[in-house]
């Protein structure tokens, strides 16, 4: 331990560094002759931990040295710096005996005394001591295994029933039949008057819903603009960012047109799986100086598709040189700054969702064990030898010793001489399941912004409860929702009315000249299904009010209610009505009066003759 200096020691951490960086990226790395790999990041881990420590301790113990010279032979260190520790006999001993773990020993005594206030980052502790996470960052913390994650979580999601089922509820409120385009255009910062402002956006209503509701806008032409939302959002829970190619393609003749093209995570990738580096990290091609994605390279075949033989990669820019325009929309939600591609949405707790489906099935198993009705039928052993020859005997045992084991109801099974079926009373269904699968639940709910009663979709409370539990989801589901808007919907949108406008089908003055007239031109509200109601009579009394108060409108009542803008109800509410009336059926509304209708010419009473004057 005497003889390693402060550059040895910075040596061996610099090392240590350099392997954890190559093996997060794939590469192996050699020290002393040994080659480490990715399962070798634990003890890397503890060698950087060992390292840091000495290199600590002996810059302080140099620090000291220096000041004391410079202080004529006292000792000035500041306060705050940490003095070498001593070593005591045991620590010689094993020094001697073994030098590793002296090291590591020492290194650890370090730590505890350079420890601070916070609990939580204490050694001396027995439930922290093996509690040693690294400071990453975004990207070293998560690109090493996004393709384990992207695995797992694809598995539960196809075969675990609370996974499932917290998927399809997310997706069923976040996206439902769909986001559906509402405008909503600065009419008096562009000079239009309100005929001229509605006469534009019934236009172009009428035309985005016709390339939406059409499966021309799929480069695929599986699916219309609805169904990629829905498929795009869930692609993006599954595997933590999905991706949108926006080419323009012409069909059977036609002009070239907006045509969206879904890209799975995994198609991706670093060309030939080359390396990470500062500018390519998992296929994604970025500014080092500003963190700006500039280019993805996707896979022509996805990775994991066991036919293909060979495969080739397209570089993309993302938005294109003369133009600006985004060729490639990426849903994601960064969770730190710096990161580049997204998490899986049931990452963090993958590890109880499969141990929570472990013991399901077990529980499953053993009460389906314990429902069977088998008979075994036991032979005495002196009976046996007595009453059958040896040809008879060797086919006895030859047909029970074919059972495999596995139970079946209502059939009997013939045991070997001298065996006898001896098990455990398995007391299943076992009473204590509900209560402990019931709480871990909650906490996978709490993990997914999803109370337990919207998790299982199962209510049982009072109304308010309820109501509460629906109202805390509908939150989480707004989020989304809104992610879902700003990352694909609205950027869609843009670039479609982009196109409209350059071919002159759609007219806005002053699109291409100002980013500010063209923002208020693309102005819009994406709305998608309502939440629903526990008890619609208390829930539309509450809105009526609100009306009635001012602090809401009849259109912001309508999108909450079902997602449906109020225009068009009250458009086709006139036409009932004035049906209604001209079939002489009309009933007016419970509390309303109905309006006086003027008198006809003949119930008029006739007017008086005035005398003539004298």
């Amino acid at each position: 331990m005497a003889g390693i200096t402060l550059t040895q020691a910075q040596t061996q951490l610099d090392a240590y560094l350099a392997a954890e960086t190559a093996v997060l990226s794939g590469q192996r790395y050699e020290i002393a002759g040994r080659m480490l790999q990715r399962a070798d990041l634990a003890q890397i881990r503890d060698g950087i931990t060992t390292w840091d420590a000495r290199v600590k301790t002996l810059s302080a113990a140099a620090s000291g040295r220096s000041r004391s010279h410079r202080g004529g032979g006292l000792n000035m260190a500041n306060k705050n710096t940490l003095p070498p520790l001593p070593q005591n006999l045991l620590d010689k001993v094993i020094a001697y005996a073994m030098p590793g773990l002296a090291l590591q020993r020492m290194a650890q005594r370090t730590q505890l005394a350079m420890t601070g206030g916070y609990t939580g980052a204490r050694l001396d502790r027995a439930q922290l001591s093996r509690w040693n996470p690294t400071a990453g960052s975004a990207n070293a913390d998560t690109v090493a295994d996004l393709r384990m994650l992207r695995s797992r979580s694809r598995d539960q999601m196809r075969n675990a029933p609370i996974a499932l089922g917290a998927l399809n509820t997310t997706v069923s409120h976040v996206v439902g039949t769909g986001l559906t385009y509402t405008p909503a255009i600065d009419a008096k910062f562009l000079g239009l008057t309100e005929q001229q402002a509605e006469e534009w956006q019934d236009n172009t209503t009428r035309r985005f819903k016709a390339w939406a509701d059409s499966a021309d806008c799929d480069c695929a032409r599986q699916l219309d603009f609805y169904g990629m939302q829905e498929v795009g959002f869930r692609t993006y829970l599954e595997s933590g960012d999905a991706f949108i190619l926006t080419p323009r393609i012409s069909r059977e003749g036609k002009p070239a047109k907006l045509a969206l093209q879904l890209i799975e995570a995994d198609r991706v990738c670093n060309p030939n799986n080359r390396s990470n580096t500062d500018s390519l990290i998992e296929g994604i091609e970025i500014d080092p100086s500003t963190g700006e994605a500039l280019a993805c390279h996707v896979a022509k075949v996805h990775p994991g598709d066991h036919l293909r033989k060979t495969n080739s990669w397209d570089r993309i820019e993302y938005r294109g040189q003369r133009t600006g325009r985004r060729a490639v929309l990426h849903i994601m939600r960064p969770l730190r700054p710096g990161q580049v591609r997204g998490v899986p949405w049931i990452a963090p707790i993958l590890e109880p969702l499969k141990q929570i489906g472990r013991w399901s099935d077990a529980e499953l198993n053993a009460a389906v064990v314990s429902g069977v009705m088998a008979t075994f039928v036991k032979m005495d052993p002196d009976a046996f030898q007595g009453l059958y020859d040896e040809d008879a005997q060797g086919a006895i045992i030859n047909n029970a010793s074919k059972w495999s084991g596995e139970m079946e109801s209502g059939k009997a099974i013939n045991l070997l001489p001298g065996e006898s079926i001896e098990s455990p009373t398995p007391g299943r269904p076992n009473p204590a399941f509900d209560p402990f699968w019931t709480a871990m639940v909650r906490q996978i709910g709490m993990a997914l912004e999803m109370p337990f009663e919207v998790l299982v979709m199962h209510f049982q409370s009072s109304y308010s409860a309820a109501r509460a539990a629906l109202l805390m989801a509908w939150k989480a589901f707004r989020s989304k929702r809104d992610l879902l808007a700003k990352t694909l919907c609205q950027p869609v949108f843009e670039l479609w009315l982009a196109d409209e406008v350059a071919e002159g089908r759609i007219n806005c003055p002053g699109f291409f000249s100002s980013d500010i007239i063209r923002a208020a031109w693309c102005a819009a509200i994406w709305t998608g299904d309502g939440p629903g109601s526990i008890d619609p009579t208390k829930e539309v009394t509450a809105a009526k009010l609100r009306v009635e108060l001012g602090i809401s409108t009849k259109q912001a009542e309508s999108i909450l209610h079902d997602g449906v803008d109020w225009r068009p109800k009250h458009e086709q509410r006139v036409k009932e009505i004035n049906a209604e009336k001209a079939d002489g059926i009309y009933v007016h509304p419970a509390g309303s009066a109905p309006a006086e209708s003027p008198p006809d010419e003949g119930d008029q009473p006739m007017p008086q003759r005035q005398p003539k004057p004298f």
